[in-house]
């Protein structure tokens, strides 16, 4: 681990998979800063026998195999000391962007990647095993959501993204600006400013960065109800403010007759 911000012990049958993509681009260049460290631990070194048998059939009958809860556990009671747990599940509730942002404060996180059909649930029960799901689909192994999950929580951790105001108006915002939380991030436009026809809306060429703040979150707004409407019923306080009034315009009321 060193002195790196947050570290990340990976169980997986597949080692070789990491870093894999989380070598390149910002989380690469954060991993050669240490601001992040991982450690693949292979499961089939803690089999049993010298096949380095990790599934069996399972009890009740059914497709697939299971894996063997001697041989997880073991894997698991291999790293001292103990850390936050995580088995990435289809069947976890559903990753998102407010607890990526709790796990970045996390100094070590441990995730089991599955395979087969799964782990032996008495594994999950003996460790007090958090499942967490990408979303509602299913992956042939939990190392490629393992990639998912490890850079959402490292975009949350201080330094990573170079500027930490870069997250303040992104999709889901930040706890630091309340006005985008649960709000999907405006559209982006860059030079030229005519292409086939189509031109960049006037107010970003304006220079005035109030209005260009308004067109913003307007069009965030509109965005978030168009595609995500869920999202705006579940949305309170000040962003849900925002979502009603997105251009901060006062209401005023009718007078009584």
């Amino acid at each position: 681990m060193g002195n790196a911000v947050i570290h990340f012990n990976i169980l997986t049958l597949f080692p070789e998979l990491f870093p894999g993509p989380l070598s390149a681009s910002v989380t690469g260049a954060a991993l050669s800063k240490k601001l992040w460290s991982f450690s693949a631990i292979n499961i089939r070194d803690y089999a049993f026998d010298k096949r380095g048998t990790v599934d069996d059939t399972p009890y009740g009958g059914g497709a697939g195999m299971v894996l063997k809860p001697d041989v997880v556990a073991a894997a698991i009671e291999s790293l001292k000391p103990k850390s936050k747990l995580i088995y990435l599940s289809p069947r976890g509730k559903v990753f998102n962007q407010k607890i990526a942002r709790q796990l970045a404060q996390e100094q070590e996180i441990t995730i089991l990647c599955g395979r087969y059909e799964g782990v032996d649930q008495r594994v999950i029960d003996e460790f007090q095993i958090e499942e967490i799901s990408i979303g509602d689909y299913v992956l042939s192994g939990g190392e490629i959501a393992g990639y998912v999950f490890i850079d959402a929580i490292l975009r949350n951790v201080s330094g990573v993204l170079g500027a930490d105001e870069s997250l303040a108006e992104e999709s889901f915002g930040s706890e630091k600006n309340p006005e985008f939380q649960n709000l999907l991030e405006y559209p982006h436009f860059t030079k030229p400013a005519q292409w086939r026809g189509r031109e960049v809306p006037d107010v970003l060429l304006s220079g005035h960065h109030e209005k260009i703040a308004k067109w913003r979150k307007q069009q965030a707004v509109e965005l978030t109800r168009r595609v995500r409407p869920e999202l705006v019923i579940t949305t309170n306080g000040a962003a849900k403010r925002a979502i009603c009034n997105p251009l901060n315009q006062k209401t005023n009321k009718p007078a009584d007759n």
